[in-house]
């Protein structure tokens, strides 16, 4: 394995790891916010279950990301760079404004930038393309509807139960539907870092036969994003647990529950999603079952915003990154 190869494959270990760092608010947000854990123990609790996903997860979503969005006959050493550059960028600068924007989304885009860059349009693969991005509408309703169910299917259940038994049962039930989230995070996102560096693999020769995902990748990248989710994104957590709306363990509950059925059932068709997309949804829907105002709609605009703007502003980075490091060191 040559240095480049190895740089490559560190760099998108790193955004794997940004990857959890920035989306471990989506794991642990709710917990947090409902007082169920402390943030310590709620970060090593959804690190752990991001982990353990491996073990029942397929690889649809990374073939997906591998072959699914650019074609796979234009990448590059070159691309891989851009395309990181572009996604580990737009993650960096949407956590320090505390924006619970979409890592996979800034990895496509990222890929489009770059592909643009180096072939122009033809290298894209508008099925992928358009399946995705139909999800960044789909995945925050989705879960939107799922939570408005959940939330009343609950609270009709228990609705001559006293709030402080209500209460007290739904803390330990948020440890169940955490850690149910936490696999479905982990089962989506650590994939799109195994179809990169699958990829790159592939296309610099090193796998024999057709496109794969070799077993020390699947685990590495499960690796990274669990340790990402470790250290957490702090300024992203006060956004998701406090700013959308203010939630109880019994909401808390039925949110993660929303979000995670979701991310199953798009993990079973190789839909790259966003867990942030997903869970927003199903907090804004659980918040709203109060009333309306319960959410703070302004708050969701501007992350609603800055989720359209992902995978355009990455792949303006990817794009630059590409074209810098290809006068630079030749890499097209």
């Amino acid at each position: 394995m040559t240095f480049d190869i190895l740089f490559l494959i560190l760099l998108a270990l790193f955004f794997d790891f940004l990857n959890g760092f920035h989306d471990s608010a989506n794991s642990i947000a709710t917990i947090v916010s409902t007082r169920v854990l402390t943030p310590r123990l709620a970060v090593l609790w959804a690190a752990f279950f991001n982990f353990i996903a491996v073990f029942f997860f397929g690889l649809h979503v990374a073939t997906t990301i591998g072959k699914g969005i650019i074609d796979i006959a234009i990448i590059d050493k070159g691309i891989i760079f851009g395309t990181l550059v572009g996604a580990c960028g737009w993650n960096i600068i949407t956590w320090y404004f505390g924006l619970p924007t979409s890592s996979s989304h800034a990895l496509i885009g990222g890929m489009i930038g770059s592909a643009m860059v180096k072939t122009g349009s033809s290298a894209l693969v508008y099925s992928g393309i358009i399946k995705t991005v139909a999800f960044i509408l789909i995945s925050p309703v989705l879960g939107m509807i799922l939570g408005v169910f959940f939330g009343t299917l609950v609270y009709w259940l228990f609705r001559n139960k006293a709030p402080m038994k209500v209460d007290h049962l739904f803390r330990k039930g948020q440890l169940l539907s955490a850690a149910f989230y936490s696999m479905g995070h982990g089962g989506n996102d650590a994939q799109k870092t195994m179809g990169i560096i699958a990829s790159l693999l592939f296309s610099a020769g090193m796998m024999h036969g057709k496109f794969h995902v070799p077993w020390w990748v699947i685990v590495l990248c499960y690796s990274a994003i669990a340790m990402g989710t470790m250290f957490g994104g702090w300024r992203i957590v006060k956004t998701m647990g406090q700013k959308v709306a203010k939630l109880k363990p019994v909401d808390g509950f039925c949110a993660e529950t929303s979000a995670a059925v979701t991310l199953v059932i798009s993990s079973a068709f190789g839909i790259p999603v966003s867990t942030t997309h997903t869970i927003t949804g199903a907090i804004m829907g659980v918040g709203s079952l109060r009333r309306l105002s319960a959410v703070k709609w302004g708050v969701a605009r501007t992350i609603v915003l800055a989720w359209v703007l992902t995978i355009p502003c990455s792949a303006v980075i990817a794009a630059i990154a590409y074209a810098l490091v290809s006068d630079l060191v030749h890499l097209r």
